[in-house]
């Protein structure tokens, strides 16, 4: 497996305090405050925004999902029910999951990390009023990045089996179309899966044009690929990077609070490769404690940003801070 790069982590940003988004007057990135605040909304679901130099990065929500604690495998259920009531993160149905989704803006070009379930999994299905909310219309979007092909993540680039970014270029690793296009994998996976793998037969119609990319590289100035293969083969990371900040978009290296990044041995169900996952979160992990890394998770507590710590060398996630701003 790929190793993870020191490319990777080159993001030098201090750490932020307090796990439950608490109030606070904004994000401390770089010595300075790159405000993060919510954007006021009459219907829908909830909205961040903080600047990242030239950037404006929002985070945007398609929904969640409440996932068993049995999908969490690694550990026993009753052992993962335990980590998120610890955390008062325990819901009869399991743990809350969030579908977030980040839009990057510099004035000249928006670009979608991921797109959400769209209505295929939990109370979903939100992201095209986010966009509303925003003032964006799915055509307006010039580029989508997507971090992997399961059906969370591309859900709304088919949802209806249309081509709902119209404008948009497509950019996913290459392994990620050579493992969910291979109908030799697609028969002898689980039940579970087989709607990712139908997902992205409509994904590779819808957008014949799409980029296959391979490996670590630039979409745009201050916008970069991170490969952190092992939740599936070709999942990807996003970098945004400008005026001495940056932001690395993880997607599904960590999951809950509860959970991570305090044990690297839990992982997914939906993992295709366990071990290799579980290695990915063993380097990841510690190395984006030691780089004090600011981090956006598209599962973790909306709107996902926060940085791993070490505390007293139990490594634990701090979320972002962020209040209302009037």
């Amino acid at each position: 497996m790929t190793a993870l790069s020191r490319r990777a982590f080159s993001l030098s940003v201090p750490a932020l305090a307090l796990p439950a988004l608490a109030a606070a007057s904004g994000l401390s990135v770089g010595g300075a405050l790159a405000q993060a605040q919510p954007i006021a909304s009459r219907a829908g679901p909830p909205l961040a925004r903080i600047s990242i130099g030239r950037f404006t990065v929002t985070a945007l929500t398609d929904g969640f999902a409440d996932m068993p604690f049995s999908y969490f495998v690694g550990r026993l259920p009753q052992e993962i029910e335990a980590a998120a009531a610890a955390q008062f993160a325990a819901r009869p149905s399991g743990i809350r999951l969030m579908f977030t989704q980040y839009l990057i803006e510099d004035g000249e070009r928006r670009i979608l990390i991921d797109t959400g379930p769209a209505g295929l999994l939990g109370e979903s299905g939100k992201l095209p009023s986010a966009l509303e909310a925003v003032g964006v219309g799915p055509e307006s979007i010039d580029a989508v990045i997507v971090t992997h092909m399961h059906r969370d993540h591309i859900g709304g680039l088919v949802a209806g089996g249309r081509r709902n970014f119209p404008n948009a270029e497509i950019h996913v690793d290459r392994r990620e179309i050579a493992h969910w296009t291979d109908p030799a994998k697609r028969s002898t996976a689980p039940g579970f899966l087989k709607s990712s793998f139908d997902a992205s037969a409509e994904f590779i119609r819808l957008y014949p044009k799409l980029q296959a990319i391979d490996g670590e590289r630039s979409i745009t100035r201050g916008v970069s690929i991170v490969d952190l293969t092992g939740h599936t083969p070709g999942h990807i990371g996003v970098r945004v990077e400008d005026g001495g900040k940056s932001l690395l978009m993880v997607s599904d290296m960590l999951f809950h609070p509860s959970l991570h990044p305090a044990a690297t041995d839990i992982g997914f169900v939906f993992e295709q490769d366990p071990a290799a996952a579980r290695a990915m979160r063993a380097r990841f992990f510690p190395r984006a404690a030691e780089e004090k890394a600011l981090i956006a998770a598209t599962h973790m507590p909306f709107p996902g940003l926060g940085h791993i710590v070490s505390d007293g060398g139990r490594l634990r996630w701090l979320a972002a801070e962020w209040a209302q701003q009037g």
